[in-house]
Order: C-alpha cells, then structure tokens, then sequence
C-alpha cells in the first residue's frame, strides 16, 4: 500500500527530472524557466510578485532577476504606478526563448501524462492546483 507522500514524491521526482532535462536544452533551470515564463504572461510584473507566487525568498530572486537579464532575456523598468518598484519584462530574445521553453513544458505535460485520458488529464491538474493553492 503506498501513502499520498510517496506517491507525491515519486511522481515530482519522475516529473521534475523530465523538467530538469528539457529546460536544460535552452541552459535554463526549472525556477528560471517560471520567471520567464510568468514575466511573459504578466509583463511589468514586479520582483515582489514574482516572490509570491513562486514561493522564492527575496535574496534567492535578485539573483534569479540577476542572471536572466546578464543573459538579455529580461529588463527592468520603472513602475508605471508605483515609483519604488521595477516592472520585469522579457527582451525579444527572453521572449523567443519562453516561447520555445513553454512549448517543451506543453509537450513535457503530454508526455507525461501520456496513460491518462484527456478527462483524466484535465481532472489530474485540476485536483493538483487545488493541493497547492
């Protein structure tokens, strides 16, 4: 009889190895691909945000922020409504390279979860986000 936990645990490892892989062809790592890959569905959003919703101390950010924009895939620029703060953008280089790391994540997904039905799949991430929101 296997637990919830592991469970968990071995479907992340399977998951996160696959991940670890794909993303490495583009020389990004997981967190970084969901920077970029945040930052494009949310242009301008700030380092504060981006924090929150992945669950990334500060310091541990400014030094994500940090190497994408060394490597020209982000910029920073001035908040339009709050003066502190800087907004995150993708260059078009971040951009091209987010939309080819979000179509390997696409096909990633399929892949793994290849023995599930598309109801299955569906129900499967649905159920998932609701753990983790």
């Amino acid at each position: 009889v296997s637990c919830t936990c592991d469970n968990a645990r071995r479907t992340s490892f399977s998951v996160f190895g696959l991940c670890i892989d794909r993303m490495g062809v583009y020389g990004l790592k997981v967190v970084e691909f969901s920077v970029l890959s945040l930052v494009a569905h949310n242009p301008g959003i700030t380092s504060r945000q981006l924090c929150a919703t992945l669950n990334v101390l500060p310091p541990n950010m400014v030094g994500l922020i940090a190497a994408l924009e060394r490597r020209g895939l982000i910029e920073r620029r001035p908040h339009p409504s709050d003066g502190r703060a800087m907004g995150v953008h993708l260059t078009p280089e971040g951009a091209a390279l987010t939309a080819q790391a979000e179509q390997t994540a696409a096909q990633l997904e399929e892949d793994a979860t290849a023995r599930l039905t598309a109801t299955e799949r569906k129900t499967l991430i649905r159920l998932l986000q609701k753990v983790y929101d």
